[in-house]
């Protein structure tokens, strides 16, 4: 069983008729479903966010994707969230 799931679930999110979490019987049709929502999630939603798939295990999280700019600046404490 292959889950998808919406971690950070901003306004445009929670006002679209969207599911936090989707399960699937096989990857391919999990993976398929993931980047159709994402590509759905920054196409239409207002853009103060995009957002990207990270995938652990059996679990294809969508959620904010982080600015490599801010990325870079880090050190690591906790400090940048």
């Amino acid at each position: 069983m292959y889950k998808v799931m919406v971690t950070n679930q901003c306004t445009c999110f929670k006002n679209s008729d969207l599911k936090v979490s989707n399960e699937f019987e096989d990857e391919s049709s999990a993976i398929d479903f993931a980047i159709k929502i994402k590509d759905k999630m920054n196409d239409e939603f207002c853009s103060k966010h995009s957002f990207e798939i990270l995938k652990f295990f059996d679990i294809l999280n969508i959620s904010f994707k982080k600015s490599l700019d801010k990325t870079l600046k880090c050190c690591g404490s906790g400090c940048c969230k």
